[in-house]
């Protein structure tokens, strides 16, 4: 299945409107109707508020000033003083109340892409960097926090006392409204054919950002190697390469969004004279008092100025569109390992067993191909062959990391696609070759997932680990349970990591242990010491062993080679390595 985000037609897509955009990030609100609907109101009080300080002005201006009564001039100023008073009251709270929402919104929203992220297979994790996923969950949410906690409400609000402002100059006289607002469907028609291309920008910018923080993170895990090989100039290369294109994207983005703010200040200014020339020519005529004049051109700034308004929010709009686009992307995903019903079984009495099985990567190259095995209870496998032979795919298949692309895997007689997660994980031990641990403490990495003993203390976990033989291998940690590790430094080393990987697949006490070159960075003591750990675990125990160095297989029951698409049994171990052999001869 594809998963590679980012594909040349998605970009193709119809571009949306308005209507469609807010229709599209309408599901982030759904758990905040009370708190929007609160907000709502606050807006619609404050831009009332607003909209009638001209009137007032107007009013003040023909009643009181023109005919010297300052004593209803003071009175207007203090009417006006105590509008403007809860004006702002009614900004901050629905400001603070929008701020919550903001905050809150995107919490859930990065839980809930972390949670959809985990929930997707391998193969999503193998066609897209883990940078630009990175970038999704924190840069494009902290862009959407940005709309949502200060341009959304600003951008109703300008809606509002637009329409309102609109209203009251039709009211006031309709032949002048409408010079007033014919400049303005100009405008209208420019954002209707110039805005796709502000959101292609952004869209296109969002992605450069990814792609700089997957190149960061890159070289970051990988500083060692770099330092080793000397090759710092081309990774320098590299990170100048993918800075200078998102400092490119950056600015056209940023360019294409100014356009904006200074094309609707002209039209601002073009309606105002326009205004200006008629009211004044009115006013001559005696048809027009100066106080309506005045409260008139207030309003035709009133108008005009959330457009301007507008036209400085609309790239954070965009900004914003553009990164819900890129995390609806993740949130639509489905994984490809679903959990099926247990139609598919199997007669045979194997504890595992491969069924015709046939798999891929990708279509054109096929790493195993119509391979049938079983795996009985308490014996001991091996799997050699050479590098990129598929050892360790057939192991993937065995947990479950990867489906087959043709036939079955069976576990005790039934589909493993039918085992949820939890019993798979329950039911099989996996030692990877490069063991994954987490930053904190030996004993968390060791509890990793083990809710039977997740709630243990260090008192009762050591008792339990003595039980298991465990002992000595805990004693290699300065502090024990308690020794700290980051993942990120090299305080423990990679022998130390495939140990603390050890004890935690065997502490789960599974059905069937897969040791995936478990011991290859491990001393020639602390080697034994596992293999006579292993030897202890209960006799039903299955193990299956891949490895390069032929002593760690000696008590192998059976020895499967694997190489070139096949899986054929070793009658001993000389054939094995006879099979080795042939092979590197051909090679």
């Amino acid at each position: 299945m594809n998963y590679t985000l980012n594909k040349e037609e998605k970009n193709k897509e119809k571009e949306a409107g308005l209507l469609e955009t807010l229709e599209k990030i309408k599901p982030l609100l759904s758990e905040e109707k009370k708190p929007l609907f609160k907000g709502l109101g606050l807006i619609i009080i404050s831009s009332l508020l607003n909209l009638l300080s001209p009137i007032v002005i107007g009013v003040t201006i023909d009643t009181y000033i023109q005919n010297k009564d300052f004593d209803g001039v003071i009175k207007s100023g203090v009417f006006l003083l105590v509008i403007y008073l809860i004006a702002l009251l009614t900004s901050y709270l629905q400001t603070k109340i929008m701020g919550s929402v903001g905050q809150r919104t995107i919490f859930n929203l990065r839980n809930k892409l972390f949670l959809k992220i985990q929930e997707l297979p391998i193969d999503f994790f193998n066609q897209n960097k883990a940078g630009d996923l990175i970038s999704r969950i924190n840069n494009d949410t902290s862009k959407l926090n940005q709309f949502f906690s200060q341009s959304l409400m600003q951008f109703l609000g300008n809606i509002f006392i637009m329409f309102g402002s609109g209203i009251f100059i039709l009211i006031i006289n309709f032949k002048m409204g409408l010079l007033a607002i014919i400049p303005a469907f100009f405008i209208l028609v420019f954002n209707k054919f110039y805005s796709p291309y502000v959101k292609r920008k952004n869209a296109e910018s969002l992605i450069s950002t990814g792609n700089l923080s997957s190149e960061i993170q890159e070289s970051l895990n990988n500083f060692k190697v770099i330092v080793a090989f000397n090759r710092r100039d081309y990774f320098r290369e590299r990170f100048n390469e993918v800075n200078v294109d998102n400092f490119n994207k950056a600015l056209s983005n940023g360019i294409a969004g100014s356009i904006f703010n200074p094309l609707y200040t002209f039209t601002y200014n073009i309606a105002q004279i326009a205004v200006l020339y008629y009211g004044v020519y009115l006013a001559s005529k005696g048809n027009f008092s100066i106080g309506f004049l005045i409260s008139f051109l207030s309003y035709t700034n009133r108008f005009y100025d959330p457009i301007r308004q507008i036209a400085g929010i609309w790239p954070s709009f965009q900004m914003a569109v553009a990164g819900w686009e890129r995390i609806s992307e993740i949130l639509s995903l489905e994984s490809n390992l679903l959990i099926c019903n247990a139609n598919n079984i199997s007669d045979k009495k194997a504890v595992l067993e491969f069924k015709n099985v046939s798999f891929g990567y990708s279509q054109e190259k096929m790493v195993l191909k119509n391979i049938n095995f079983n795996l009985e209870k308490g014996k001991t496998y091996a799997l050699i062959g050479p590098t990129g032979g598929g050892k360790t795919t057939t192991a993937n298949l065995m947990v479950r990391l990867y489906d087959p692309t043709e036939g079955s895997v069976f576990l005790h007689g039934k589909d493993i696609k039918c085992f949820s997660v939890e019993e798979r994980a329950d039911k099989i031990g996996f030692i990877l070759q490069d063991p994954f641990l987490f930053s904190g403490t030996v004993k968390e990495n060791i509890l990793y997932g083990n809710k039977e003993y997740q709630n243990y203390s260090n008192e009762k976990l050591k008792e339990l680990i003595i039980e298991s033989d465990l002992e000595e291998l805990i004693n290699k940690f300065d502090k024990g349970l308690d020794t700290e590790i980051s993942t990120n430094s090299d305080s423990i080393s990679l022998g130390q990591k495939q140990i603390i990987a050890f004890i935690r697949a065997v502490l789960r006490k599974p059905e069937i242990i897969i040791l995936d070159e478990a011991t290859a960075n491990i001393d020639t003591v602390t080697e034994q010491l596992l293999e006579t750990i292993i030897k202890k675990l209960p006799k039903e125990t299955i193990k299956v062993i891949i490895a390069h160095r032929l002593n760690t297989i000696n008590s192998a029951d059976k020895i499967f080679f694997v190489n070139s698409g096949e899986i054929n049994l070793a009658n001993s171990l000389e054939d094995a390595v006879s099979m080795l052999s042939t092979k590197k001869r051909e090679s």
